[in-house]
């Protein structure tokens, strides 16, 4: 099963092409440039460089969230776009539990996480074994306090991945907790990542079409969170 997967949930870019576990090519990209600009030039040029079409493609992969809205919102819309004409079958992954399996050979207790601003990151933890990935919780915001707790009542350290990595290795730090912080090539989101998930989504046969696949933010946007302000004060 050859799947294409784009990942832009948060500051990195990157595409990816596997064939069921095998990574045949990757672009990464950590410059800071704007995803509308990057994501689809990448995915043309890598595909190109691999000597391979979207035609050949039986899947189209996009972290959908949790993330950056923005970067969410490009990533989703250019897998629509790329699973449309052909009527693709689609992986909306997890971003969090995308970021899991680049750690999922390590074995122990996972716990993925991104910034989510105000004290909080958005955040699930995983146990590996044997290279496969069990659910220990699901996709949250979570203040950075209360994810200490959990891993306390765990008992058990926690490897740490994604672009809120540092922040849980402080909090748990502070409070005396054992961590092992991954190193920065195997740190932030990747799109081999996505592809990973998505195949497993694709065995349990959870694929969507284009028309279905729709970002997943868990959490209003801070305009969204403004107008509700503005409208509770204004009602009271």
């Amino acid at each position: 099963m050859k799947i294409i997967a784009l990942e832009s949930s948060a500051v990195t870019a990157s595409v990816a092409v596997t064939e069921d576990e095998t990574l045949l090519a990757q672009s990464f990209q950590h410059s800071g440039l704007t995803h509308s600009a990057t994501l689809m030039p990448m995915a043309a040029d890598l595909l190109k460089n691999a000597g391979l079409t979207l035609g050949q493609m039986d899947v189209v992969a996009v972290a959908a969230g949790p993330g950056s809205f923005t970067g969410v919102r490009i990533g989703v819309a250019a897998a629509k776009g790329l699973a449309w004409p052909e009527d693709k079958p689609c992986a909306p992954c997890s971003t969090l539990e995308s970021m899991a399996w680049q750690c999922a050979h390590m074995g122990g207790e996972i716990c993925a996480a991104m910034d989510a601003r105000r004290n909080q990151v958005y955040c699930a933890r995983f146990r590996a074994e044997n290279g496969e990935l069990t659910r220990l919780t699901g996709d949250r915001a979570l203040g950075l306090d209360q994810l200490a707790g959990e891993v306390r009542a765990s008992g058990r350290p926690q490897i740490l991945v994604g672009d809120g990595a540092h922040l849980v290795q402080r909090a748990l730090e502070e409070q005396g907790l054992p961590w092992v912080l991954m190193p920065p090539h195997l740190r932030y989101q990747t799109a081999w990542g996505v592809a990973r998930c998505a195949l497993g989504m694709a065995r349990a046969g959870k694929l969507v079409s284009a028309a279905a696949m729709a970002p997943s933010y868990h959490r209003l946007s801070q305009a969204e969170r403004e107008r509700n302000e503005r409208l509770g004060a204004g009602g009271a």
